[in-house]
């Protein structure tokens, strides 16, 4: 933790109401960014569930997500505790919650209740579908998220199964989405002194995320042809095995076909009337591509990477999450560093991934235990430091 730097949103206060992973990243973003996060805990957290190493509590998901934040413990369902948890919301510039529009309600936390008392609060609800669907108030998961967006379907398509992609996608996405739409009523109310409730449904995150490519034939009326973005999603678009290893290599235009065959000494495949013209069909798509597949063993994947360099080749190497801690690029651009947390120890913590030339963001806090703050904050918000 060098360079200590109050970031670009040093002055902003956001209290972060919400559970799991999307409303808690979105909040830690906002934080490494220079705000000042309160997170204010219930009892249970799932993400405090579950395997950790040393503390009760203190999950690696719970230190992924949790960093640059204080922790207030707060019973909402008792009437004091929920008292002051208004009372720190008044102190707020932001709230992002997750929580279900009925829970929300009964507590006195929904946005008519809160912007009555702090009329320039941006209100941040994420939620797995529009309030004013009839999905309402359903609970969202990040595996059904990806079937109500299409990617199940992208899937089983591209694959022949109807897997779920390896990652909360849908989480991280909408976190993502949180995180700008903030900053974006944070200008506005900067500009007006206007507060807002701004809503962030998963579903419609991700749909339109994924029918940027997928859309295709389908934007035009009538279609001009299928949805479904091609390249992506034919069968052969995977990383390759090489002689001794894995790579990403990805011929994009006819020359680089003729190029990759040519250096995988398949002269065969060079004349190939598939790629002797100035664009390839994408219907040859998935034939090409398992092509290359076959043919990527002939070299290492070093020799690869030179090919690929001096033909101007799409190509990447392939990182190992066991080994990412060893990788250069992310050892010197400090993407996985290890700290001194004060009760777990060393730990590995995740770099912040953009760079400002003024206002650095930077970690200053690392995750807190649960409640760990609390005495800190509530003596503030009695004495008017938080104001």
């Amino acid at each position: 933790m060098k360079d200590i730097t109050a970031g670009p949103l040093d002055g902003v206060r956001v209290i972060d109401l919400s559970t799991v992973v999307m409303g808690p990243y979105a909040a830690q973003i906002l934080g490494d960014l220079g705000a000042d996060v309160i997170k204010i805990e219930s009892p249970v957290d799932t993400v405090r569930n579950g395997r950790y190493r040393t503390t009760p509590g203190m999950t690696s998901l719970s230190l992924n997500v949790n960093r640059n934040k204080r922790s207030v413990a707060l019973n909402l369902k008792d009437e004091n505790d929920r008292e002051t948890a208004l009372e720190l919301i008044d102190t707020a510039d932001v709230l992002i919650t997750n929580m279900r529009p009925g829970a929300l309600s009964r507590l006195g936390l929904n946005y008519a209740d809160v912007a009555e008392r702090n009329p320039g609060l941006i209100y941040a609800h994420a939620q797995g579908f529009r309030g004013d669907s009839d999905r309402a108030g359903v609970a969202a998961y990040d595996e059904t998220i990806q079937g109500a967006s299409g990617l199940v379907d992208i899937a089983n398509r591209a694959i022949g199964r109807p897997v779920y992609l390896p990652t909360i996608i849908g989480d991280k996405v909408s976190s993502l989405t949180i995180a700008y739409s903030v900053l974006a009523a944070l200008v506005h109310r900067n500009s007006t002194g206007e507060g807002q409730r701004v809503e962030i449904p998963m579903a419609d995150t991700m749909i339109a995320f994924n029918l940027v490519e997928h859309l295709a034939g389908h934007a035009f009326v009538p279609e001009e042809g299928p949805t479904g973005f091609t390249l992506s999603m034919a069968k052969g678009h995977h990383a390759v095995h090489t002689k001794d290893g894995l790579a990403c290599v990805v011929p994009y235009n006819p020359q680089n076909f003729r190029d990759f065959f040519a250096a995988a000494e398949r002269p065969d495949l060079v004349e190939d009337p598939r790629v002797a013209g100035e664009r390839i069909d994408p219907g040859d798509s998935d034939d090409l591509m398992g092509l290359v597949d076959e043919c990527a063993p002939a070299l290492s994947t070093e020799d690869w990477a030179e090919v690929c360099a001096k033909h101007s080749i799409p190509f990447g190497p392939v990182l190992e999450l066991d080994k990412a801690h060893e990788d250069p690029y992310v050892r010197d651009g400090h993407l996985l560093d290890v700290v001194r947390h004060p009760s777990e120890g060393e730990i590995r913590s995740i770099g912040i991934p953009v760079r400002f030339s003024a206002t650095p963001a930077t970690v200053r806090r690392l995750a807190p235990l649960p409640g760990q703050d609390t005495a800190e904050v509530l003596a503030e918000l009695e004495n008017g430091v938080l104001s």
